[in-house]
């Protein structure tokens, strides 16, 4: 089997490394926002968009302009990778995967890749027109490169490999299989009786990061005091990123390794996520008590838990099930009763028909994995 894998470094910057990656990082964003805005206009007025050869096609004249000509200081390896990105949100997009593509803005997507023409020996990595650098490499990297990718994350700038290599169909060690109720009081409850509590990531620095929001905005926009905190800012939320990244990734590793099967729920985030302040005609209720659940169920990181699950799974010979979660938190697994009554308290679940009681979230995931051996 073929198997995919990314490996992400901290790379070892110097001032002028940082101004060629902010220069890459902002050609990349330019030509992104440039093609984007033709195509909303050419759809606008009933015509097809651009496809990626037709934009491959316009940056070579971009680059030979003279409005546009700083461009060519860019290698067209990057820019191109970035017409192909756009192309490929297109296609995700009629699809009915994702959402439409949306122009990129400073700081927030710094990124820009190179397919080909990129050099790698041992820590040090060569680019087009801007040469040889360092990295921390923390662990060996294995298969053959396909791109490399520049990002920025916070004030620290990363590279990130991609490999492909062909391994031997792999055999999971163990044989269980378990069920996964995920929630905010427990983050993950395990059908063997595990629970994992939260990190709320973003309640912890909720309150520093509202006071660098409220001093910045005291300060005269786009002035030098402003950028700084700005700064601040994009640090602390780059430091909620890597705490949470960290968090689902120990504890996806941790159920992949001793589970073959893992049954969890598919949830509907973005649903469960919807704000409920409503219309103008028919405005919400509870807006403000339906705002903090929003907040804090994208705290969590769901999505993100079960796609790190679903590739290491894959990776060591596991498989991950998802069912519809409907009425598993409210199902007694002895006798099959279903009533909104049997969960009255957060943490407790009671029938009421045959006055079993067992922790409301393992008896959920208890539920969940029965479901999925059934589907199975």
């Amino acid at each position: 089997m073929i198997q995919r894998q990314g490996y992400h470094y901290r790379l070892k910057t110097t001032p002028a490394l940082r101004r060629s990656f902010a220069q890459y990082a902002g050609a990349c964003r330019f030509v992104w926002n440039k093609v984007l805005a033709v195509n909303e206009g050419r759809y606008l007025a009933g015509v097809p968009r651009l496809n990626y050869y037709q934009a491959a096609w316009l940056l070579t004249q971009w680059r030979h302009s003279e409005e546009y000509g700083w461009l060519a200081a860019v290698s067209i390896h990057a820019l191109q990778h970035c017409l192909r990105d756009l192309e490929r949100a297109y296609t995700t997009l009629w699809a009915g995967r994702t959402a439409p593509p949306r122009f990129r803005k400073k700081f927030l997507s710094d990124s820009f890749r190179f397919p080909t023409d990129f050099q790698r020996d041992g820590d040090r990595l060569k680019l087009p027109k801007i040469g040889w650098m360092r990295f921390w490499q923390s662990r060996e990297i294995e298969g053959t490169m396909k791109n490399v990718t520049i990002r920025r994350d916070g004030k620290h700038w990363t590279v990130a490999f991609q490999t492909e290599r062909e391994v031997e169909p792999p055999v999971h060690p163990s044989t269980s299989a378990v069920g996964i109720d995920l929630g905010i009081a427990t983050f993950a409850a395990v059908s063997d009786g595990t629970l994992y509590p939260p990190l709320h990531a973003y309640r912890r620095l909720q309150t520093k990061l509202a006071k660098a929001q409220q001093r910045m905005s005291r300060k005269v926009k786009f002035s030098k005091n402003w950028q700084k905190c700005q700064t601040v800012i994009r640090r602390i939320h780059a430091t909620i990123a890597r705490c949470r990244k960290d968090f689902l990734h120990k504890l996806s590793t941790t159920i992949s390794k001793n589970h073959a099967v893992i049954v969890v729920e598919d949830l509907q985030i973005r649903n469960m996520s919807r704000s409920a302040k409503g219309t103008v005609e028919e405005p919400g209720h509870n807006v403000a008590q339906k705002a903090g659940l929003n907040k804090a169920i994208l705290d969590q990181g769901w999505g993100m838990f079960r796609q790190m699950l679903a590739y290491k799974q894959v990776w060591s010979g596991g498989i991950v099930l998802a069912v519809n979660p409907r009425y598993t938190s409210q199902t007694c697994p002895q006798c099959g009763g279903v009533s909104s009554k049997n969960r009255l308290q957060q943490a407790l679940f009671s029938c009421i028909a045959c006055g079993y009681t067992s922790h409301a979230d393992v008896n959920a995931a208890q539920n969940i994995l029965a479901l999925g051996q059934r589907e199975r």
